[in-house]
């Protein structure tokens, strides 16, 4: 009998050994890279489905008379299963050019890479790997496990032609000293020669660098942090570097957890009820600034138009009175998280998209035009189901978007997944919506 006993113990005590070694299923089971039919890199359409809507349109929304043409690709470098492959930060535009970046959310190492696209080759190719840079350039600590596998800042470039970026963790778990985490790097990387340079290593110690907004004319990066888990000040801080002279210029606690509003006039910076205007002795005061979570550069009017937490309520910002005005709703349909908006040259449009977290594809990946004039909202595109129907992509949610200096052309980056993926993002593809003349008179 206790023999009997014993082995009913024993098979009881293997069953959690035996269900532990069970497979587990994976998340994200499709093939990588990520590719178009035909071994096509790119294409182009212009669709009677972009005009029409999706049931649940908010009254007073209008749609588009004209589709505009959308050239459509997928990010190169995904070439694994990601955890997911995603953007996380702004991306910036000058001439013909746009500069993004994605990373693949893996941890304690992960990989991140910024891109260039060529609007007028219709190319996109990579400048850098982040991971393959910090290892082979020996920047990484002795003795350290962490890679960063996101970068969470703006890509911004500069008047001296360098685009400046952040480093960013993927799960707040790795930011540790088991991991041998020290903190994180300010990058920068020239787009003509795809040289890149470390800017300052751990320019806040055992932080990540989430958050920046580059003055580029002052060279002046500023910067919001979060904290790893053994980072002896639990906070989010700022920071003001001046990327010319490579030199602190000012730290605090109270930092901007995701955005800032730069005024390129004046080179003060705004944000949540702050002020840091680096001409008067590097002193932080208050401001009628708000919670900032989207933020436009400065118009011709002296203008900033933004939106604040989860909310699609834009507002404006004049950083000649220093006075916040309330401009409207933006939403469009039940999403309202906007993340990325961007005023076109003569500061009349706004173009974003809500649902930057995921869920806009419900609303039909709606494209927003907003008119500052007219307090009125267009859509320009909808770009769901067409994608989904016609190369099995769901463009689901971005954090990254811009528009060319002349206003014609809208680059998005987005965060989605292919048809097969069981539930959620899996890998990014890029857009550049070509807005019809008649549509922005």
């Amino acid at each position: 009998m206790k023999q009997a006993l014993s082995g009913v113990l024993i098979l009881a005590l293997s069953l959690p050994a035996l269900a532990q070694d069970k497979p587990k299923k994976n998340p994200f089971p499709l093939d990588y890279p990520p590719a178009l039919p035909d071994g096509k890199e790119i294409v182009t359409d212009q669709a009677p489905e972009f005009l029409k809507p999706p049931p649940g349109l908010k009254e007073g929304v209008e749609i588009a008379a004209t589709a505009p043409v959308v050239d459509f690709l997928y990010y190169p470098g995904q070439d694994h299963a990601g955890g997911p492959w995603s953007v996380w930060g702004d991306g910036t535009a000058a001439g013909d050019k746009y500069y993004s970046a994605i990373g693949d959310h893996k941890h304690p190492r992960g990989s991140a890479m910024v891109f260039e696209y060529d609007a007028t080759a219709k190319k996109m190719r990579i400048l850098v790997d982040v991971r393959k840079f910090l290892e082979s350039s020996g920047a990484l600590p002795p003795g350290s496990d962490y890679v960063p596998s996101k970068i969470h800042s703006r890509v911004d470039l500069g008047s001296d032609g360098w685009l400046y970026y952040s480093t960013h963790r993927g799960s707040p778990t790795t930011t540790i000293d088991r991991n041998g985490y020290k903190g994180d790097w300010i990058l920068r990387t020239h787009p003509q020669t795809a040289k890149t340079e470390i800017v300052v290593a751990f320019p806040v110690e055992k932080h990540a660098l989430p958050m920046s907004v580059l003055d580029p004319e002052r060279l002046i990066f500023y910067g919001g942090t979060a904290p790893g888990k053994d980072a002896a000040l639990q906070e989010v801080c700022f920071f003001a570097y001046d990327v010319r002279n490579r030199k602190m210029l000012f730290t605090s606690g109270g930092g901007p957890e995701r955005c800032a509003i730069l005024s390129s006039s004046s080179g003060k910076l705004y944000w949540d009820g702050k002020m840091y205007d680096p001409a008067t002795d590097y002193k932080q005061g208050e401001s009628a600034a708000p919670k900032v979570r989207s933020a436009t550069r400065e118009t011709p009017q002296g203008l900033v138009y933004g939106t604040s937490e989860h909310s699609a309520d834009i507002w404006a910002f004049d950083v000649k009175s220093e006075k916040l005005s309330k401009i409207g709703s933006g939403a469009v349909g039940k999403q309202e998280y906007i993340t990325s908006i961007d005023a076109d040259p003569r500061g009349r449009y706004l173009y974003y998209v809500a649902g930057a977290h995921g869920g806009t594809a419900a609303d039909g990946t709606p494209v927003v035009q907003f008119d500052v004039q007219t307090k009125k909202r267009k859509v320009i595109a909808f770009l769901h189901p067409f994608y989904a129907e016609k190369y099995g992509y769901t463009p689901d949610g971005t954090f990254g978007s811009a528009l060319d200096p002349k206003g014609e052309t809208l680059y998005i980056t987005w965060n989605g997944m292919r048809k097969g993926q069981p539930k959620g993002w899996e890998s990014c593809a890029f857009t550049a919506i070509h807005i019809p003349a008649s549509e922005r008179p």
